[in-house]
């Protein structure tokens, strides 16, 4: 039977909106709850998890958004639901969106790694999920919106990080390739840094009547989840209930709701200060406080408008799973032959497991979706645990003023790291269903992320990039024969941004966007961006370096823990490929046994002199090399620390550069790199100084 709600006719064509609160708290105790390696069941509630909705008309287009308090839920269920809502509703199946929060302490609706989906749970939810969709149809008003946004940086960080080569860990298949893992950072001496960026933006849309009453919020911020204890809502229902507190003292029914934005890759601790999770006294609800004063400041001053039109467009998209070769499936089979009956117990076991579950299945369908409220605010959704920087390429480039993009909606499909990621390792790649996409995946999600974006906004797509600073107009009236700024969102070409066009090469292990130095030097409007290399390198082409004369200015972050280096990192090359050290420009970093940090030449390595001068780990420092001739001078943040005789330094390859290790492909640099130029000249101290910082550069 289907219900009439009492939506306005397209004559009248008003901007309704309604929201309600429903009810997902098992009944059936104990429950299976996923969000871990193994299974686990808890028996106790701590606080009621929930399914909060908004639905929105313009009195000819109808949406519903649904945020259920779940770690994630399979796409079969999610489109049964739809289903069953669209025939009790009349709302097509494809103008709902239904997310989860990945709340870790959630009950089971889907077999996650080794736990199973709760069954009982899982029928009780499908139900309670068409009651969700029906129920805020049933209550709307006349209303109108606003976008609000406040940076939260304090409250979430990078949990992936690079693994130095000394300390490569096993994955469950017993081979030595985890180069990169979350939470690797607990051991500071292990790791070089983060692998990525974090999109530090708590963003808002903020539902009212047109007489200023409170209706609904949907909150949506890049961080994985607090992980608290028995059953519970997590932060997610600590704010979004802080929320309604605050702004319905009256209860009116006002119902806020916190959606997961990209975090696959982020967690609240940040490790850059601190190795230890433990130790920094935050509980879940100093947390979940401070992100609500944040967003009560931001919501300060807010603008309303009715939108004159909304839309939602999905399209459905067939992936492959990465699934087993003959030998990997065969080692599955016989390990899962040896579990027998009982649950899987072990990392090997559960992937075992996992590698059945991907051959049978081979691939599978997700759903990608964009929203348009009004001309000014759109939501893209990705079905999977996408990285944060896969949140910021769509919210630069949509056709949207103001975008918020929500993670796990509408399934829950793992994983999807960046292509360039998978080199790497870690358990975010390890086949599985949390994370058995196609390499491919994520560049695939993104671009149908913009596209359902572009065709509910009826325009195209932009570009929101950080413009050029004053120190990059500075360096190109140096005429450099190329300068990569290295801010690019992928591989594999770093564009050269001087008039000669030689763009150079990212090899594999190069990871993009992280933060770089002197953001207000090097950028406008945004933040400076660099790339780090783990164990891979930027390889130039300079044709026409014929000359013996040549510089090099650039930046670099040292990445790896003092005292493990056995032998030089090689930030800077020049030479033939392949070719011995003893041929070629080549500079790099040396541990001394004092301690310290400093810059070698090929040549002193090799004679065992110390590093020159004082590098920090996990600083920015400056770097330039000048030949003239026979004579290579080093300059360290804009200081002259060593001037080299002909025997420190021999001609090689002229046209070849190596940034971030050396012509061997041997000892690479671990670490960032960024803004590298390359001169046909020798360039004078007074220039090194501006282009260091150390100088500001000269207005014109």
């Amino acid at each position: 039977m289907m219900f009439f709600l009492g939506w306005c006719s397209p004559l009248c064509a008003e901007f309704l909106a309604g929201a309600a609160i429903t009810d997902v708290t098992p009944k059936q105790l104990p429950v299976l709850v996923n969000g871990f390696f193994t299974s686990r069941s808890i028996s106790t509630v701590r606080k009621p998890v929930s399914a909060r909705s908004l639905a929105f008309s313009d009195g000819t287009e109808k949406l519903v958004i649904v945020v259920v308090d779940s770690c994630m839920m399979g796409r079969e269920l999610l489109d049964a639901a739809k289903q069953r809502a669209s025939e009790k509703t009349g709302i097509p199946h494809d103008r709902i969106l239904i997310s989860a929060t990945h709340n870790h302490n959630a009950p089971s609706c889907m077999g996650c790694l080794g736990t199973d989906a709760d069954p009982v749970y899982s029928q009780f939810l499908a139900e309670r999920l068409v009651e969700a969709i029906a129920a805020p149809l049933q209550n709307m008003r006349p209303a109108r919106i606003g976008w609000a946004e406040i940076d939260a940086g304090d409250y979430t960080s990078v949990r992936q990080w690079t693994i130095h080569p000394r300390h490569v860990e096993e994955d469950p298949f017993g081979n030595p390739t985890v180069r990169a893992n979350m939470y690797a950072a607990a051991k500071w001496d292990h790791v070089t840094g983060p692998c990525g960026p974090e999109d530090p933006m708590l963003t808002m849309i903020s539902v009212q009547t047109v007489k200023g009453e409170p209706i609904g919020l949907l909150a949506n911020f890049s961080m994985h989840c607090f992980v608290d204890v028995d059953i519970s809502a997590d932060y997610f229902g600590l704010f979004s209930d802080g929320l309604q507190v605050r702004l319905d003292p009256g209860r009116t029914g006002f119902v806020a709701m916190m959606s997961q934005g990209c975090s696959g890759d982020t967690w609240r601790h940040d490790y850059q200060k601190s190795p230890d999770k433990n130790k920094d006294g935050v509980t879940i609800e100093g947390y979940s406080n401070g992100l609500l004063a944040l967003a009560l400041k931001a919501l300060e001053g807010i603008q309303y408008s009715s939108p004159k039109s909304i839309a939602m467009k999905e399209t459905r998209m067939t992936l492959a799973y990465r699934t087993p070769d003959k030998q990997r499936l065969e080692w599955a089979r016989k390990v899962m032959a040896e579990v027998g009956d009982r649950q899987v117990k072990s990392l090997p076991e559960v992937y075992a497991r996992e590698q059945l579950f991907l051959h049978d299945k081979q691939k599978t369908e997700i759903i990608v979706q964009g929203v348009q409220l009004g001309d000014q605010i759109g939501i893209a959704t990705t079905p999977t645990e996408t990285y944060a920087l896969t949140g910021l390429k769509i919210k630069a480039a949509s056709p949207f003023t103001h975008t918020m993009v929500v993670e796990l909606a509408n399934g829950g499909d793992g994983y999807i790291p960046p292509p360039e990621h998978f080199p790497l390792g870690g358990y975010n790649t390890w086949p599985a269903r949390t994370a058995g996409l196609e390499t491919e995946a994520e560049p695939k999600v993104t671009e149908a992320a913009l596209r359902m974006l572009e065709a509910v906004a009826g325009r195209s797509r932009t570009q929101r990039r950080a413009g050029p600073g004053p120190a990059v107009a500075y360096t190109l009236c140096l005429k450099p024969r190329g300068y990569w700024r290295l801010d690019e969102w992928s591989g594999p070409r770093a564009v050269d941004v001087s008039p000669h066009g030689s763009d150079a090469i990212y090899e594999p292990r190069v990871l993009y966007f992280l933060p770089g130095p002197h953001d207000a030097a090097f950028a406008t409007g945004g933040i400076n961006r660099s790339v780090h290399c783990a164990g891979g390198r930027v390889t130039a082409q300079i044709p026409g370096m014929t000359g013996n004369d040549f510089s090099i200015s650039l930046w670099f972050w040292s990445g790896t823990a003092v005292g493990l280096m056995e032998k030089p990192e090689w930030i800077v090359s020049r030479g033939a490929p392949f070719t011995g050290l003893d041929i070629g420009d080549h500079i790099g970093l040396r541990d001394n046994p004092d301690g310290t940090r400093g810059l070698v030449t090929a040549a002193s390595a090799a004679r065992g002199a110390s590093g020159i001068g004082s590098i920090k780990r996990w600083s920015w420092h400056h770097l330039v090399v000048v030949r003239c001739r026979n004579v290579v001078r080093l300059y360290l943040d804009g200081a002259e620390v060593a001037s080299l005789s002909s025997d420190d330094a021999a001609e090689g390859n002229p046209d070849s550069f190596f940034f971030g290790g050396s012509c061997t492909n041997e000892s690479n640099f671990e670490g960032r790199l960024d803004e590298i130029a390359v001169f046909d000249r020798v360039i004078e101290a007074d220039e090194v100084a501006i282009l260091s910082q150390r100088r500001s550069v000269p207005t014109r």
